[in-house]
């Protein structure tokens, strides 16, 4: 992991986070600048620093954080209504956090397009 990565950190247990949901390789936790009701993010432990970055051993576990994202939305009880999946990539997709992750947000209805 990145010494210097605030996620990598959060995974360490170094800075506390809301943690939602932790597994070996996946950590989940509420998103201090929330944009709606339910508003997590998923990251992978490993550091990935965008979706670019990704080989081919890292398929494996970004599918299991869509299973994952999949199960936690189910409990957050937003899955019947909807909810949206982002990851942003570089500056120009919206990325400030350069490990790679992915917003949960739901409980209210969201617009598109998102801006």
């Amino acid at each position: 992991m990145s010494d210097k990565c605030i996620f990598c950190m959060i995974a360490n247990r170094e800075i506390p986070a809301e943690v939602v949901y932790e597994d070996p390789e996946i950590m989940a936790f509420k998103d201090l600048n929330a944009m709606a009701p339910v508003h997590l993010l998923f990251i992978p432990k490993k550091h990935i620093p965008t979706l670019n970055d990704m080989d081919e051993g890292d398929v494996a576990i970004a599918g299991r954080m869509l299973k994952v994202i999949r199960d936690v939305a189910s409990s957050q009880g937003i899955d019947s209504a909807g909810y949206r999946v982002v990851a942003n990539c570089n500056k120009d997709g919206g990325q400030e956090v350069y490990h790679l992750h992915f917003h949960l947000l739901g409980g209210r209805g969201l617009l598109w397009p998102p801006g």
